[in-house]
């Protein structure tokens, strides 16, 4: 087994683990075991896919994710260099930080606090429970801190260019913190609802706290630019009682107080927070440990409300939607492989509540800068497009699947094409997950903007179910559901970047079409004849596999 050069830094703390009671060389060996398997991509089985894979060697997929983080920490540089303000620039640096890391701990990092492996594999073994919980908060800390020094890495050596050693050092332990802070909170959370639900409830209730926490983050982050306002091109903070519930305001004080000399109470109350509640929330989490891990078998438990439902209103809706026999089969099929996959929902559900609460940044700020009567009268319910950006990840994860194995039903089937498949796993995509959102939104937008605006919701859905068609170019080389969630870290980065780029183009050609007269009314037809066309050409060309 390969010996990694992490554990070999690590072995500089063996002396540390053994006092605090870890049988380190067997943790060491887990350790070795769980970086294998994080580096080793699942072979599927397919043939093509097979020769893509035959002669490359074993790789990380998150490490290789590591790169779109590197690309968003360029544009922290800024702030670390044009803004004099140590508090404001340091309490945006980790605001950011803090929302790009703990989305990651939402979606990627849900399935390892909430591993059941250690406890029905290690268990079973003659090792003690505690080295079993070093393993785990080592192998998360392990890539928590890949993930921080790809997020902050290039503006730390800016700041510090710029700033000096002690901003360094500031920083580094101000990172540190930070990322105790989150995952102890984290964990914290998902202790009590572990400790309230079980079974399937308790699956369902999870997924519903992760778009929450989503929600919250990104709020919070709005929160935080509106502690701070610009006075004649100078950013000035007045403190108030409500600042000592945003936690990246705690950890940018020690900056002002240490690097500008400002020892003002609210400065010292700040810094103290930023290290007492880390600290106090880990001896918490110590002692809650044990007990969260007796919760945590609940997750295998099959208690609980029984999940039979009447489908009728689903066969209806097949029914509606698809136009072939083949097409409604894999249409439930779809809709039960996605309510059911646990780790589908970890990882897309975040979004959702994202798509819930961008559309609503751009119009708060529009009331801050100007009033409500100038947002009604204006075309901010643009802003919905926002929404959209859910589609590129979600369909992205269309094609993995915990059961992935199954997946050779396909060539089975006594079908001469897969293109109904392709097809109705994109209908019930936009049935169960985009069209609830949409919905929501719709209802609010009109609310806020009027009746008016129904022709321009009704170009946002035609436009949303053509980015799904365009986007679905993600599923092109494999399978739905036929891929391991191992691989899943490689499918994201850059290419839904760039890809999200083009709801700008859709937003320019709305915003043209409100300035001629009927000209929304007269874009919604040409749309649909678009989307028509663009639907058939996929189906009879980009989702037309054989078996």
């Amino acid at each position: 087994m390969k010996d990694f050069r992490t554990l070999q830094i690590l072995d500089l703390c063996k002396g540390l683990f053994e006092r605090l009671g870890v049988d380190y060389p067997v943790m060491r060996k887990i350790l070795a075991v769980k970086l294998t398997m994080d580096g080793r991509r699942t072979p599927t089985i397919f043939n093509q896919q097979q020769a893509k894979k035959k002669n490359k060697p074993e790789e990380n997929g998150f490490l290789k994710s590591l790169g779109m983080y590197v690309l968003l920490s360029l544009f922290i540089i800024p702030i670390m260099l044009f803004f004099d303000n140590y508090l404001y620039q340091m309490s945006i640096f980790f605001g950011i930080v803090m929302f790009l890391v703990m989305t990651s701990m939402i979606s990627d990092f849900s399935n390892v606090l909430l591993d059941l492996k250690d406890k029905t594999i290690l268990q079973t073994k003659p090792v003690d429970k505690k080295t079993i919980s070093a393993a785990k908060t080592v192998h998360i800390s392990i890539y928590l801190f890949f993930l921080t020094a790809a997020i902050a890495g290039a503006p730390i050596i800016a700041g510090t260019i710029k700033h000096g050693l002690l901003y360094l050092l500031l920083t580094l332990v101000g990172l540190v913190f930070v990322d105790l802070f989150i995952v102890v909170l984290t964990a914290i959370i998902y202790f009590l609802i572990l400790r309230y639900f079980d079974g399937e409830k308790l699956k369902d209730i999870i997924n519903y706290v992760q778009i929450g926490l989503s929600i919250t983050i990104a709020i919070g982050y709005q929160i935080l630019a509106r502690a701070f306002e610009f006075v004649d091109l100078s950013i000035t903070f007045t403190p108030s009682w409500w600042h000592y519930l945003i936690p990246p305001i705690w950890f940018g004080a020690p900056f002002e107080l240490f690097l500008n000399h400002d020892s003002s109470g609210y400065l010292v109350g700040f810094s103290l927070l930023a290290l007492v509640m880390p600290i106090l929330m880990m001896m918490i989490y110590s002692r809650m440990l044990p007990s969260f891990e007796r919760n945590l078998q609940k997750l295998a438990s099959q208690s609980g409300e029984g999940k039979r439902k009447d489908n009728r209103w689903k066969n209806w809706l097949a029914g509606i939607v698809c136009r072939s026999h083949e097409e409604r089969v894999f249409f439930r099929f779809a809709d039960h492989m996605m309510r059911n996959e646990r780790e589908f929902r970890l990882k897309v559900y975040p979004a959702l509540g994202l798509s819930l609460v961008f559309p609503f940044v751009f119009i708060f700020n529009e009331i801050r800068m100007n009033s409500y009567a100038s947002l009604v009268a204006s075309k901010w319910y643009l802003a919905i497009y926002m929404a959209c950006l859910m589609i590129p990840s979600a369909v992205a994860m269309l094609k993995y699947s915990g059961k992935y194995k199954g997946a050779w039903i396909y060539q089975t089937a006594p079908l001469t094409s897969l293109a109904p498949l392709f097809s109705a796993v994109l209908k019930v995509f936009i049935v169960n997950l985009f069209l609830p959102v949409y919905l929501v939104l719709s209802v609010i937008f009109i609310a806020i903007f009027g009746w008016r605006v129904v022709p321009d919701l009704l170009v946002v859905f035609v436009s949303s179910i053509l980015f799904t068609v365009i986007f679905s170019v993600f599923l092109k080389d494999s399978l739905p559901f036929s891929e391991s969630f191992a691989d899943a870290q490689q499918s994201g980065g850059i290419k839904i970047l760039l890809a999200t780029l083009g709801i700008a183009m859709f937003v320019g050609i709305h915003f043209a079409a409100t300035l001629v007269p009927f000209g929304v009314w007269g874009y919604l037809i040409l749309l649909l004849l678009i989307t028509y066309f663009a639907w058939k050409l996929a189906y009879k060309t980009m989702w037309n596999v054989k078996t």
